[in-house]
């Protein structure tokens, strides 16, 4: 950690291009992703708002347990079934996956075909999971 240290002190604007690099990198990750959510605006979202939840993994997975009300639409099928989401593009979106990571790519996608008020949840279904919200098993 003192060699760390040391170094960041003796290289301070190699230091400072590392920070820069990094807070860009996570400010475009970020921007590319969308904005996501916690599991309680989530909820909010659902109760007050009639969000629509999206979950975009695949059918097995989406029988373990799901948001109630969700529409699963597996992201490997995600191109071609886009078109049943057009009845939903006056309703705010959350789109849910395992973790929270492939959501984002599904985020973008609904952006571009028009979708406005699209989110993903922060963390996915496991973070429901953990946060121990109720989930459907059907």
């Amino acid at each position: 950690m003192d060699q760390f240290i040391e170094f960041a002190t003796n290289h301070w604007e190699l230091f400072l291009a590392l920070i820069v690099t990094l807070a860009a990198l996570f400010f475009n990750e970020t921007r590319k992703g969308g904005k996501s959510i916690s599991t309680h605006i989530a909820t909010n979202m659902i109760n007050k708002e009639e969000a629509v939840v999206v979950d975009i993994r695949d059918q097995k997975e989406f029988k373990t347990g799901h948001l109630m009300a969700s529409v699963n639409v597996p992201h490997k099928e995600f191109d071609k079934r886009l078109v049943e989401l057009n009845k939903y593009k006056e309703k705010p979106i959350i789109v849910v996956c395992n973790l929270g990571q492939v959501s984002s790519m599904a985020t973008k996608k609904l952006r571009e075909a028009g979708f406005e008020n699209v989110v993903r949840l922060q963390g996915g279904i496991t973070e429901w999971r953990a946060q121990n919200l109720p989930l459907v098993k059907k």
